[in-house]
């Protein structure tokens, strides 16, 4: 493909073979299809070849060692295309210039100076043009036409009247001069040629065509970089000996080695030793991660330091470098709203430039203007006229932004969520593991008059350890810290953001809200002021009890990420008004909203409830933005304007969010946002220019006041001017790229502190 009208024309005849969708991108040369069973990829492959095009399956597998040699062929692939091109474009530039230079500077125009240029200036027009002329004529035998039909009849068009002015005029006499002119005379046709427009306009394509390839192949850089983090080969253990073996023949549940320096060669997770992590390339945080054993680590990280010894749990394109770039190749493929209205026009702009162009030729050449003036016009506007800028503004700016974005640990899913940036007003963030860290802790353990600390402990530990909310994991480890072992639980049930109840040692012992317990027990005065006093410190209360009472209250810890207050303030910059949700209680909410100082708090709201504050918000005239990570978020995530998955969560947030932020810094929900405004921006002032400089242009081409070689160096320009407009979304960086080292705070360990000790620590829910 060659210009935007030529992924149009592909993709308006595949839209047309019964139960196929199919979007044809430009600037990645890639089709995305979806198609019926009844439709093969072989029946695909042959609608475009039947167009005179080509066409094959991608790699299914970007991540192995058949990925691996399969990119390296596409990159060499692409190195000889450049070489191919830059060989072409060199030699006949060598060859145009003499001949420009001999008709622009009247003393260098010597006796039969117009026959040299017609020497030098003929395997330009020929061989220099060629593929222009060839893909021209495959157009043709199809019945339509390409940004190569303008430039092929252009080039055409003034060496063949050259020909006639030299040999059947008076161009070709001894002595002939002809001085530069912007507008052609009328009645000197034949004593003028236009080889310097033929020579000058196929060199000044060839140079656009060039730097449009290195700007595409720079533009997708990202993703290539991406592609080829893995590791190549690896050190698998195999009966206590270590085999060196490629990273494709990796199976999961094999132990492999990863020594200081090395590469992680796929995800799993640490069976023996620690060290530090370095995952800047994959998630674009700067600070390394401390692994130790039954820690995660994933593929194409870099271990800074110490022996690993790994597990794999995920190879191949299940693995989280393999997501990456399938979402990214997906975003990139898709199309902008925008960029449809672009297609659309780029696919009947050159019919109607031909029709321009012969209309042109017929008004000069009725109003008196010689055949060769009005051919100058003529050509002008085919030339100047070319949609290539136009069909490269959006797909290229698109390329740039989601590849730097991968870059920086941020997934843009598609190009129509770049909109819903533009729009959102208000951001939604989850409390629990996006706000705060996730990781609980219990802080305190308070009984209730006559009881056992350490019996409340036990009881309720040993009901939770058969939970997995994070809450009933801090209660239940703390209770195995200090009790050795846990009793076995009977008839365990749960009831979702409510709490638990369960037979151990013969007691019905229930574990959860103070409102959920109170239908059943009594609560003692006593807990009730502790329950105060908890949530006034931005403590979860927790309460156990049994037998008709409750028996003693758990307070639980969370801790607000060191980098949530600055990227809260960074949404605001952005014009967002941030809202935290959560199903903790009012109290311990507003006290995490407060080290994060927000204002606005949706409290004691449960798993089921959150898409109807966002639906709510919606109802109240707001573009809503949604931040989370746990599987309860997915539904909300869905129902929001804009959903962003913290790329630390679930599978299930990840699947329902329009981005995705690789790390865990809030930091990165604000980079998104400005990246895919920064990206939007960039694509409507590619349009602006593209559109503009044809609605300039054209008239002045039409009036016969653009020569021939001007019209061609505009045209080029353009194209270049748009790829590198686009091609500065390269330098766009993160307010912040690391985190203040260590978490906010360190709450105290279980039973260390009374409720009425100030303790600078956040509550966490069962509803997250």
């Amino acid at each position: 493909m060659t210009c935007g009208s030529c992924s149009a024309r592909i993709e308006r005849k595949l839209n047309r073979m019964p139960g196929v969708r199919a979007e044809v991108n430009f600037a990645v040369e890639q089709a995305h299809v979806e198609h019926d069973a009844e439709v093969s990829a072989d029946d695909l492959i042959a609608v475009v070849e039947a167009l005179g095009y080509s066409a094959a399956l991608p790699t299914p597998e970007p991540v192995t060692e058949e990925g691996t040699e399969s990119t390296a062929a596409d990159e060499h692939s692409g190195d000889e295309t450049a070489v191919a091109l830059r060989r072409r474009l060199a030699i006949s530039a060598a060859l145009a210039l003499p001949v420009v230079a001999m008709a622009m500077i009247t003393p260098l125009q010597f006796t039969y100076w117009q026959w040299l240029s017609l020497t030098l200036a003929a395997p330009v027009a020929t061989w220099g043009a060629w593929p222009f002329h060839i893909a021209a004529w495959k157009n043709l035998r199809h019945g339509s036409a390409t940004m190569d039909t303008l430039i092929s009849l252009g080039v055409i068009a003034a060496f063949g009247w050259s020909l006639y002015a030299l040999f059947f005029g008076y161009a070709g006499l001894p002595g002939m001069q002809m001085p530069f002119v912007m507008r052609p005379i009328a009645g000197e046709g034949l004593h003028h040629i236009y080889l310097e427009v033929a020579a000058s306009l196929t060199v000044f394509i060839l140079a656009g065509r060039y730097a449009e390839h290195r700007s595409k192949r720079r533009a997708g850089s990202a993703l290539r970089a991406l592609l080829e983090l893995g590791a190549k080969d690896v050190a698998v253990l195999k009966d206590g000996q270590e085999i060196r073996v490629p990273t494709g023949r990796l199976a999961v549940g094999d132990l492999f080695i990863v020594r200081p320096g090395e590469k992680v060669a796929t995800d799993g997770v640490v069976v023996e030793g620690t060290s530090a992590v370095d995952a800047s390339m994959l998630t674009g945080e700067s600070v390394p991660v401390e692994v130790g054993p039954q820690d995660p680590v994933a593929g194409a990280t870099v271990n800074a330091s110490g022996r690993l010894i790994v597990r794999a749990t995920r190879v191949g394109s299940d693995t989280q470098l393999a997501q990456i770039a399938r979402l990214v190749t997906q975003a990139q493929a898709g199309k902008a709203p925008v960029q449809r209205l672009a297609d659309r026009v780029a696919a009947v702009f050159v019919p109607v430039v031909v029709a321009t162009a012969a209309a042109t030729f017929g008004f000069w050449l009725g109003n008196g203007l010689d055949v060769a003036g009005a051919l100058t016009a003529a050509v002008s506007v085919l030339v100047v006229a070319c949609p290539c800028a136009l069909g490269l503004a959006t797909p290229t700016a698109l390329l740039v932004g989601t590849g730097r974005g991968a870059q920086l640990g941020i997934i843009i899913r598609g190009p129509e969520i770049l909109e819903s940036t533009r729009r959102i007003d208000t951001i939604v963030l989850d409390k629990t593991g996006t706000v705060t860290t996730g990781s609980m802790r219990l802080a305190d353990v308070v009984a209730a008059p006559g009881q056992d600390t350490d019996e409340v402990l036990k009881l309720a530990g040993a009901l939770e350890d058969a939970s997995e909310h994070p809450i009933a994991k801090a209660i239940a480890a703390a209770a195995r810290d200090r009790a050795g072992t846990l009793p076995a639980v009977a008839a365990f049930e749960g009831s979702t953001g409510l709490g638990v109840r369960g037979e151990v040692d013969g007691v019905t012992v229930l574990v959860g809200r103070a409102g959920w317990l109170g239908s059943e027990l009594s609560m003692p005065a006593e807990l009730e002021q502790h329950r105060k006093e908890a949530e006034a410190l931005g403590l979860t209360p927790v309460f156990a009890g049994w037998r008709g009472q409750v028996r003693g209250m758990l307070a639980i810890a969370d801790t607000v990420k060191a980098t949530s207050a600055e990227a809260v303030a960074q949404m605001r910059s952005l014009g967002l008004t941030p809202v935290l949700l959560t199903g903790d209680n009012e109290r311990a909410a507003r006290a995490v909203a407060a080290q994060v100082a927000i204002a606005d708090v949706e409290s004691d709201v449960m798993p089921a409830d959150k898409v109807a504050v966002i639906k709510r918000l919606q109802r109240d005239g707001r573009v809503v933005a949604m931040v989370g990570d746990g599987v309860n978020d997915a539904a909300a995530l869905a129902q929001a304007d804009l959903g962003i998955a913290m790329g630390t969560g679930t599978d299930a947030a990840i699947e329902a969010g329009d981005i995705t932020l690789v790390r865990g810094d809030l930091r990165a929900a604000a980079d998104a946002v400005r990246l895919s405004r920064r990206t939007l921006k960039t694509i409507k002032g590619n349009l602006f220019w593209a559109f503009a400089y044809n609605v300039a242009a054209i008239p002045l081409a039409v009036m016969g006041m653009l020569n021939p070689m001007i019209a061609g160096a505009a045209m080029a320009t353009s194209s270049v001017f748009v790829l590198s407009n686009s091609l500065r979304l390269r330098r766009f960086q993160a307010d912040a790229q690391s985190p203040a080292p260590g978490p906010a705070t360190e709450p105290p360990a279980a039973g260390t502190a009374a409720p009425g000790r100030a303790l600078q620590a956040t509550g966490g829910t069962r509803s997250g």
